[in-house]
């Protein structure tokens, strides 16, 4: 074939790839957008940048389900390991925002169920920078609750759950979700059970639903009715490996809206 022969058939082809390429692209905003509530997080093109940082581990569970305990062993450990890791929780009840959710929760004060959201939302977003400074100077947080708990929380109360997710957007996505499963009716055995707001069964039953819905690639599960010491055991060997690959590079990504 001649030079100009191949030069034609090329540009033939190049034409025909790129009407391809647009009946695709008008097809895909001719057809309805549908939403997946079963992610919360996807990939920011924000901070790509390879470099070794800390983790950011987060424990989820329904009330009752030992996260706190957890933490506390699991931040001794790693600690005794030579790492640099600090605990933190959700809500933060030390700031303004957070000691009003602390007066919500204790029964000593009313709002509404979408006020009471975007508070949580809010208490998040307020330790945002600090949290993403922390990360990236190799510090390792262990957080007890976070965005999926205030989603989850919200939507069963009847929220609707994309409106639920919508202001977690932006906030930096767990390279680790340690989800302590353990059934509604054993978390209200334990003691303590009942003395705040949402400890109620029928309502931690809905949790739990909505606890399923949001499970992504970023969750372990791990059963929270074994023996403490099996537990401890399992929640050290998901952590330690999610610290050595953020350590090897693993970009920071953000929460997203799930759409």
């Amino acid at each position: 074939m001649t030079i100009l022969g191949r030069i034609t058939l090329r540009a033939v082809s190049l034409k025909w790839v790129s009407r391809a390429s647009f009946s695709r692209y008008q097809l895909s905003f001719s057809q309805p957008i549908k939403r997946s509530y079963k992610s919360i997080k996807m990939g920011s093109t924000e901070d790509k940048t390879s470099m070794a940082r800390g983790s950011l581990i987060v424990l989820e569970g329904l009330d009752r389900s030992g996260k706190s305990s957890q933490c506390a062993k699991l931040l001794s450990y790693l600690r005794s390991n030579g790492l640099s890791v600090e605990a933190w929780r959700f809500p933060d009840r030390m700031t303004g925002i957070g000691q009003m959710i602390s007066s919500y929760l204790s029964n000593e004060s009313q709002l509404d169920d979408r006020a009471i959201h975007l508070l949580f939302s809010a208490n998040r977003w307020e330790k945002r920078a600090l949290m993403e400074r922390k990360l990236k100077s190799g510090t390792t947080l262990i957080v007890d609750r976070y965005s999926y708990s205030g989603v989850a929380f919200s939507a069963a109360k009847g929220l609707d759950l994309q409106w639920c997710k919508a202001p977690e957007e932006g906030l930096i996505a767990p390279d680790l979700v340690l989800y302590l499963d353990i059934p509604p009716e054993k978390a209200a055995e334990r003691g303590g059970y009942g003395t705040e707001r949402y400890e109620k069964l029928e309502f931690q039953k809905k949790v739990a639903e909505y606890y399923y819905a949001l499970r992504d690639s970023s969750w372990e599960v791990v059963d929270g009715c074994l023996m403490m010491e099996a537990v401890e055991q399992k929640l050290r060997e998901l952590a330690m490996n999610c610290i050595l690959k953020c350590q090897n590079g693993k970009p920071l990504v953000n929460l997203c809206s799930g759409i």
